[in-house]
């Protein structure tokens, strides 16, 4: 190195006094950096001559002597390998053998290279130490450790405790470096030399392990494991939700509204909600519907929805709620006229008695499934609350809602505009037949679950009902009514003028002449919706035969698509296999239009195919679904855009929003 001496300043002193070993590392890359030396330019009042490094050029800028650095350096180490000679020879003094050489610890060679050709070599294996005696590592390791201490002591002496704590931290920073990333490096574990990458993994020692080593260790460390990731369901789950919602009746085409998302992050951290303020019941009722889909419905929930000002409650699902709480819904609601509760398994008899010592006046009440609520409470309900009763719907009821209760309903509830029973077993003809005294009635529908404690209802309970009140019905739902016959059908045609939504399923009696008496010249205005499901011949023997012309047939189809086409908005004849493929194409030609039908339902209906569905969206342009389940012939019809088709029997299951108009 080029360039002229200076005598070292104190700045410079204390900084190699506090760092021992940056002497060696200075010295170390002054030397190394000869290779990469290039011409400097001349420095006002230091008169650099020749090539040096950028590194000796800084040292020289802060007054830093290289030379000085290295005539230091030499010295501490002289003075290491001094006092280790002199520890060596006390220590073989008193056991009686000669001090052996000292090692270089610049290169790691002995003093004398040559003195290794003299040393002989030694054949046979090392015996294990005995007990008590001191192996030649264990003495190194002293050895290092004793030099250790007295460079420590040293600098103490000189530079006081500050210099100290800054040495060590700087050793133990230089010490444990680990290699940048490209360097070569031995695994702590196999000792196989890898690549070094910035994912190399750390190992116990504090060293590095290569790739195959780190995964064992990954293994065995239970806190590195990664957690799976939660299934999204693809594009499968994405169809499969589709499909559950065309079937629901709940899916719309196209992005959903904002209250709709709105709503699904609401119920998703439902927790976090304390009141839901003043919004509006429209979207209190999807909450509602939501929270009870996903079976959230408790005590907690329950509460978001009582308000003090409200009239309606609307619970879909009670099954987690009890008596107590179906209590606080009067106690915190006193305004209440609106009730409706599904599963409502915990509505017995004290929650009854509670209702009926609150000053409320109920104008509507939906109970499904309060099989603990007795008759006697029944009764007391009609008669103390039915004076304001508008609206009684009692579902899966099986026991104690009979025919007592509904003869209390024409004396005690003067303006009762709607009766809904459905899977009611204890009522019986006798109690239906007392509805014809409810002269207000206007929405009638009844299920009778099959008992085979009980006969069937008679067709002619059903005739004199419809001469006692259909003049008023505008809703009759005959579900599931094996029995009725063609003369239901007169009576329907002789009494109601006002009907708006007629229903009846399940008729095995009721034939296709009695269907067009019913529609032909009937004074009543088109219907809106029409449901003539499973009304069809049943033989297990001959099933396709049938002489008598039972059920839905290809003239009573023709007779209510003339009679009610332009209105109809709902078409459901499920299952009513007698109607010909040449009556659909009849019903739903090209000269045909049915401009308000939105909801088409021929499943197992087996005449039709391909054409009979394009026929239909053709002549139905606001028609939104149609159901072709059981269709066989229905294997690749066009659907236009915006429209549902369910029930291809084919993989895919559905089609919808065709590629073209």
């Amino acid at each position: 190195m080029h360039g002229i001496r200076t005598e070292p300043s104190e700045q410079s002193t204390t900084l190699v006094n506090k760092v021992p070993n940056l002497g060696t590392a200075m010295l170390f890359a002054i030397n190394m950096s000869g290779s990469n030396n290039r011409p400097q330019p001349n420095r006002r009042g230091r008169n650099i001559m020749g090539p040096q490094s950028a590194l000796t050029d800084f040292l020289a800028s802060h007054n830093i002597s290289a030379n000085q650095i290295r005539h230091e350096h030499e010295e501490r180490l002289r003075a290491a390998r001094e006092a280790a000679a002199a520890q060596n020879g006390e220590t073989n003094t008193s056991n009686g053998t000669t001090p052996a050489a000292p090692a270089d610890e610049d290169n790691g060679m002995l003093p004398d290279s040559h003195a290794t050709e003299d040393m002989p070599i030694s054949t046979t294996r090392r015996r294990a130490p005995r007990k008590g005696e001191i192996t030649e590592q264990e003495l190194k390791r002293k050895k290092n450790q004793a030099n250790i201490d007295k460079i420590k002591a040293s600098k103490k002496r000189k530079t006081g405790k500050k210099a100290d704590s800054d040495s060590d931290f700087l050793d133990e920073l230089l010490t444990r470096s680990a290699p940048l990333p490209g360097q070569m490096e031995n695994c702590e574990i196999c000792d196989k030399r890898f690549t070094v990458t910035p994912y190399s993994r750390a190992g116990p020692n504090g060293g590095l392990v290569c790739n195959p080593c780190g995964k064992e260790l990954d293994k065995d460390n239970p806190l590195s494991k990664k957690k799976g990731r939660k299934p999204t369901g693809g594009a499968s789950g994405k169809r499969r939700n589709i499909q559950s919602k065309i079937l629901d009746g709940t899916y719309r085409i196209g992005a959903p509204s904002m209250m709709t998302m709105c709503v699904k992050v609401l119920v998703k951290n439902i927790e976090l909600a304390d009141d839901l303020g003043d919004i509006p019941p429209t979207a209190i009722d999807k909450i509602a519907r939501n929270l009870s889909k996903n079976r959230m419905v408790d005590s907690r929930t329950l509460d978001l929805f009582l308000q003090p000002r409200a009239h309606d409650v609307y619970v879909y699902d009670g099954a987690k709620l009890s008596s107590h709480d179906i209590i606080r819904i009067f106690q915190r609601v006193p305004q209440l006229k609106n009730l409706k509760i599904r599963n409502a398994i915990q509505f017995k008899d004290e929650v009854m008695e509670y209702l009926l010592s609150r000053d409320i006046e109920l104008e509507s009440l939906y109970l499904s499934g309060s099989n603990l609520l007795s008759t006697r409470m029944w009764n007391r309900f009609v008669v103390e609350k039915g004076a304001t009763l508008k609206s009684l719907r009692v579902y899966f009821t099986d026991k104690h809602f009979d025919d007592t209760t509904l003869a209390l309903l024409g004396t005690h509830c003067p303006q009762l505009k709607r009766l809904k029973m459905r899977h009611v077993q204890a009522v019986t003809g006798a109690g239906i037949k007392e509805l014809a005294n409810v002269k207000s009635l206007e929405h009638l529908g009844i299920q009778i679950t099959h008992n085979r404690a009980l006969p069937d209802v008679h067709p002619d309970v059903f005739v004199h009902v419809l001469d006692g009140i259909g003049g008023g019905l505008k809703t009759l739902s005959l579900t599931m009514v094996p029995t009725a016959d063609n003369s239901v059908l007169g009576a329907i045609h002789q009494n109601c003028r006002a009907l708006q939504k007629l229903r009846i399923t399940d008729s095995e009696v009721m034939t296709d002449e009695g269907f067009v008496r019913l529609f032909s010249g009937w004074d009543n205005p088109p219907l809106r919706f029409l449901d003539l499901s499973k009304c069809r011949h049943v033989d297990s023997t001959h099933p396709r035969e049938n002489p008598d012309s039972v059920g839905v047939g290809s003239n009573g189809f023709r007779a209510l698509m003339k009679h009610s086409g332009q209105k109809l908005v709902h078409l459901n004849v499920h299952a009513c296999r007698h109607i010909t493929k040449q009556a659909f194409e009849e019903v739903f030609s090209a000269d045909k239009v049915y401009p308000e039908l939105t909801s088409v339902e021929v499943s197992f209906c087996e005449e039709v195919d391909d054409f009979v569905v394009g026929s239909i969206f053709r002549s139905c342009p606001a028609v939104q679904t149609v159901n072709v389940f059981g269709c066989m012939k229905v294997r690749d019809v066009r659907v236009p855009r915006g429209k549902i088709l369910v029930g291809v029997p084919n993989a895919q299951g559905m089609q919808m929003e065709g590629a073209e108009d």
